[in-house]
Order: C-alpha cells, then structure tokens, then sequence
C-alpha cells in the first residue's frame, strides 16, 4: 500500500482544527480592527512630519512597529531575527526576499531599519495599509504592464538616489512550497545602475503557517529571518548573474529548491 500524502496540517483531529479555526477568526479580527486603530497615528505622523521629514524616515520607523505587532502577539509564530547586525544604516540597499506567503510582508519590517516597499499596486488600495503604504512612498506596480514597470523602476532610482533602501521580493509573486522561482531582474538591474549593494534576506517557516490563497492558520511554526552578507554589485558580471549568485545564497540559507532559471 503506498504511503499517505496527506499533509500534517490535515491529519490534526477534528478538535484541534476547531480551535484553529476559531483562533484565525480572532486573529484576523484583531487584525482588521487594529488596522483602523493603528492607522490613526500614522496618518498623525504623517500630518506632522511630512513638510520636513521627505524621506518619511518617523514614519517609516512607526510602519515597522505597527507591522512587528502581529509577529509579537502571535504565540503560532514564534520568530528569530538573525544577521541584523549586518545592515551598516549609513548605507542604501537593495534588499531582496524569498517569498512564500502574505507573513513574509510582516515578518520583513522586523529588519527594522529604513526602506521604500515594492508591491503590487492592489495592495495600494486596501483601506488603511494602503493608505499608509501611500503616505509612506512606497513604490506601486503593476504585474504586466510595461508602463507600470518602467514607472516603478524609474521612482525606485529616485528613492535609492535620495538614500532610501529598496526592499522586493524578486520572484515576482509566492512560490511554492519548498521551491524559489527564478529572480526577476529590475532589483539586479538598479543596484547595477546605482551602485548599491544587494542585501539578501532568506525568510522560512511562512510557506507552512499560511500557505498561498489560505487565511487558516495551520499550528505553531517556527519563523527565522535571517539577513545574510551584502553582495556588492561589482561581485557579479551582470544583472542576470547578480540575480543568479543571490538567488543561490537566499536558497542555500533556507534550504529551498532552486529552480532552474527560464530559457
């Protein structure tokens, strides 16, 4: 008889997966409700700071603790911060991720340290994180589109230019399991053009406690981020070859399946 498949998470008893369920509902609660009260003293800040501090650096330092929280209060998500001692504040990064899950976005403000989001121009539009994201400057784009593309790149020098660090997740969308899809090369391309160093971050464990397309919690698992050695631009011949050498490094500290880049 073959071996069963069937997934840890699945096999719990029924009891188990009742409280699970039960406690996503609270979480998620939580969640949206501390969203809207949190948002208050952004957009305070903001209001504040705004006319002097254009780097948004106040405010960008109370999204860090804002996102923090639901790592913090979280007893399923146990997470361990290693390398941060790497991160040299008096330089500009383009830091890239691994990226297995909507956690990843959380866990990747305990770097706590100064940077501009890349994400996807939907996520703008959710009532109060994108309304900070706005506030924030960080930096919209659309999957697709070549002008969404062009303008992204374009406000993502200016921000590197005017001493911000970038942070994308270069595969572009969640791989799966186990797996890292190939690198896009825009990340790459900028810190070639600009001179900055790639600061490569591995994220594991979030691909288990909240796979794609679910908000069911699974258990308790271990979270790590852990910031690995930058990488300087000139350590690679090539955008292409900068996204292949980082992306090994990121897989190797998760200990992830590389897949093979395309063509």
């Amino acid at each position: 008889m073959a071996p069963s498949s069937t997934s840890p998470a699945s096999r719990r008893s029924a009891p188990v997966r009742a409280l699970l369920a039960a406690y996503s509902v609270v979480y998620w609660a939580f969640f949206w409700l501390s969203c809207v009260v949190l948002f208050l003293p952004a957009l305070a800040i903001w209001l504040v700071t705004a006319p002097f501090d254009r780097r948004r650096a106040v405010l960008q330092w109370y999204t860090c603790l804002w996102s923090s929280v639901y790592t913090w209060i979280n007893p399923l998500w146990p997470l361990k911060v290693r390398g941060r001692e790497k991160i040299d504040r008096r330089r500009t990064y383009v830091i890239v991720a691994n990226h297995q899950s909507q956690v990843d976005i959380a866990v990747i403000f305990r770097l706590r340290t100064h940077f501009k989001f890349v994400s996807k121009a939907e996520n703008f539009r959710v009532p109060f994180i994108g309304w900070n994201m706005r506030m924030n400057n960080y930096i919209p784009v659309s999957r697709g589109e070549r002008d969404s593309v062009v303008e992204m790149m374009r406000r993502c020098r200016d921000a590197l230019n005017g001493r911000n660090s970038l942070i994308m997740f270069p595969e572009g969308t969640r791989g799966l399991a186990g797996e890292m899809a190939p690198f896009k090369p825009g990340a790459f391309e900028l810190a070639k053009e600009t001179g900055n160093p790639v600061l490569p971050v591995a994220i594991k464990g979030t691909g288990r406690a909240l796979p794609r397309r679910s908000f069911f919690l699974r258990g308790r698992f271990p979270l790590s981020l852990t910031v690995l050695d930058p990488i300087e631009p000139d350590e690679a011949p090539d955008p292409p070859a900068l996204a292949e050498l980082t992306r090994k490094r990121i897989a190797e500290a998760v200990g992830f399946q590389a897949t093979a880049p395309s063509g």
